[in-house]
């Protein structure tokens, strides 16, 4: 490699980190820990998602393809599950509920699906019912395509709003340089649906021919969180970068968020995907990592149980395997903080009905934040 090449990707990798080094982006280890960490569900591998059940207990996917009913400390595996393709990244990803739930009985899916005519698969979303240990009345409310054998940025999360639109994610499948700013393919999008997967007249594409009118947004990577904003309802999401570049985003109608045109990451191997972090017209993140964390799963804490917390952001780091808490002011991170470090890679967190945090770490199990007194 040239002299002036090597330098220049020298100063990039430099740039990069120390642009991630102002005061929201140093992360510090508490000196006193308010929560014991115990083990509520054992024996999971790769629990990809959870969430609670209004008569008790919870649903959890296993990325190898299970979903498991837990309550009272007992695990039902539930049956007819639509097919998966497990390839990577790929497999049985989010759950989430109807915010009717209790009327409708409706759960939603996402997974990696072979479904369609090319090899490989693609994201897709599925809601269905629980009778007997099984699912019924399964309904595919979106398959994306074209199929890929990569194994690599599936997404995806699943989350209602205020107004009971659904939102999820799919990342652009390893294709950056095609899917994530062409609104007329799938990959690098949030997208919104109806609950029964009818298309919102008001999306912000269905007027643009030959656009995927479910989408909402546009330009993501690889979104692995998805929420909505306890206070005023906003949907924001975190993704994957590359080598650097994790962001932080608040979900915007029809907005670009610029992957791969802009990025604070470089390439793994360490040569430089671009040299601009902002462009006019696209959406820049109100937080971004670097190094980047892998983050996975998220939550806002709403509840007192845990001194000082409330309002904070929780964020599953898979790379430096811990629990990540967010202070936030406004849209502005003011302080990280590093919880349950290396207890393993956190692949989802969840505040639960009863107001404690849930997370759930590959190769154990969800684990319960119980508050000291």
């Amino acid at each position: 490699m040239k002299k002036s090449v090597l330098c220049l990707h020298i100063f990039v990798v430099m740039l990069n980190f120390s642009c991630g080094q102002n005061i929201e982006n140093k992360v510090f280890t508490p000196e006193t820990i308010p929560f014991t960490s115990v083990l509520y569900v054992d024996e999971l591998q790769v629990p990809w998602g959870f969430t609670f059940l209004p008569e008790g207990g919870m649903l959890i996917t296993e990325k190898s393809g299970k979903l498991i009913h837990f309550l009272s400390g007992k695990k039902t595996i539930i049956g007819n599950i639509p097919e998966i393709y497990q390839r990577g990244q790929g497999g049985l990803l989010d759950v989430e509920l109807h915010p009717k739930y209790n009327e409708n009985g409706w759960i939603y899916l996402t997974y990696a699906s072979p479904e369609g005519d090319e090899k490989g698969g693609h994201t897709a979303l599925m809601r269905a019912k629980i009778k007997d240990n099984a699912l019924v009345e399964k309904q595919l409310l979106y398959k994306a395509g074209p199929n890929t054998t990569k194994g690599q940025h599936f997404g995806s999360r699943i989350v209602f709003d205020d107004k009971g639109y659904l939102y999820f994610s799919i990342g652009e499948r390893g294709a950056r340089d095609v899917n994530p700013q062409d609104i007329k393919r799938d990959g690098g999008k949030i997208y919104r649906l109806f609950d029964d997967g009818r298309i919102p007249p008001d999306n912000p594409f269905v007027n643009e021919k030959g656009a995927k009118t479910a989408i909402y947004s546009y330009g993501h990577r690889n979104p692995q969180g998805l929420i909505k904003h306890p206070e005023n309802g906003q949907i924001w999401d975190h993704e994957h970068g590359p080598r650097g570049g994790d962001e932080i985003n608040i979900i915007k109608k029809g907005a670009n968020y610029g992957w791969p045109l802009v990025t604070y990451g470089i390439n793994y191997s360490g040569t430089t995907i671009t040299d601009k972090q902002e462009m006019p017209g696209m959406e820049g993140p109100i937080h971004y990592w670097v190094p980047s964390i892998a983050p996975s799963g998220m939550a806002f804490v709403t509840s007192d149980n845990y001194p000082g917390w409330k309002g904070s952001l929780l964020v599953g780091s898979l790379a430096f395997q811990y629990l990540e808490r967010l202070e936030i002011e406004g849209t502005k991170v003011i302080r990280r903080e590093k919880l349950l470090e290396g207890e393993g890679r956190v692949r989802a967190v969840e505040q639960g009905p009863d107001g404690l945090i849930y997370v759930a770490v590959e190769g154990k199990g969800i684990y319960k934040l119980v508050p000291k007194s």
